[in-house]
This record gives C-alpha cells, structure tokens and sequence, in this order.
C-alpha cells in the first residue's frame, strides 16, 4: 500500500524511501534494524511543497487501510509469557534507538527541550537481557534476521 501511494508521485520514491527507513533505523551498536518495513523521508527541500504536502497525506492515509488488517487478522491471538518477554525485548531496541540515534529525541535532550514531552513517546516497559539469542528457527529468529539482513519485501 506503501508502495502505492508513493508511486503516485514518483515510482524511484519507494524504493528510495524504504533504503531511507532501512538505514535511518539502524542500530548501529546491535547491527540491526529497530523494526521491518516502512518508508522514511525528511528534508526533501527540493521538491514543491504542495506535492510533498499531497505526498505526505496519501502517505499517512496508506497507513491505516494496511493496519487494520492485520489487526483484525491478529487481535485474538492467544500470546504466552516467552512471546510477551520478546515484546518487551523488542521495545527496548526501540528505547536504545530513539534515545542514542534519533535526531529528534537527541536533538531535543541536546538543547534543552522540554524532557516529560521528549520521552513520553517511549513505552512503559521494555526489558534487556544480556547477550539474548532466539533459537534458531524459532519466529523471533525469523524477525531477528530481517532486522539484520533487511529483505526486499515487494
């Protein structure tokens, strides 16, 4: 869907954009990525900003039509506690990104930005284990090893 909307306005903005997302999300101290998916773009000054502002809306309304979905597909799934474990993993690649790699958080801790409104966006719980490896094979291996080797999804 991502793909769709970004092909409206130029077929070389997906690709490019998803390239973007790949990299801007990397975690370099983990050699992964924070999560799969996705397109990223910021600062494209040489573009018109209308077209940019009808890029950026059929963007954000591609995202819904392609989550719900999933969430109807998901929200009964039963989940035990090793799942909920790799959740709360998972959330904290996501604290270590935002708070050592991305540029508005930084930036925000950097010059003296309101802190509360700086870090809510961060989950109430994450969790860290030294050195953890899924099994190999298992689904969390599976999502472990498209966040290190990032897979041409289209």
């Amino acid at each position: 869907i991502q793909k769709k909307a970004c092909d409206k306005f130029d077929p070389s903005f997906y690709p490019r954009f998803k390239k973007w997302c790949d990299d801007y999300f990397y975690i370099k101290h983990r050699g992964e990525r924070r999560g799969l998916g996705g397109i990223f773009f910021d600062d494209l000054n040489d573009y018109d900003q209308e077209m940019l502002l009808s890029f950026a809306t059929e963007c954000a309304n591609s995202v819904v039509p392609a989550y719900i979905p999933i969430i109807e597909k998901r929200k009964d799934t039963p989940f035990n506690e090793s799942q909920k474990a790799w959740q709360q993993l998972r959330r904290g690649r996501y604290v270590e990104f935002n708070l050592v790699y991305d540029r508005g958080t930084t930036f925000g801790l950097k010059t003296g930005g309101r802190i509360e409104s700086i870090l809510v966006s961060l989950p109430l719980s994450a969790r860290w284990e030294y050195d953890h490896k899924p099994e190999e094979g298992s689904e969390e291996w599976k999502l472990l090893d498209a966040c290190i080797n990032p897979k041409e999804w289209i």
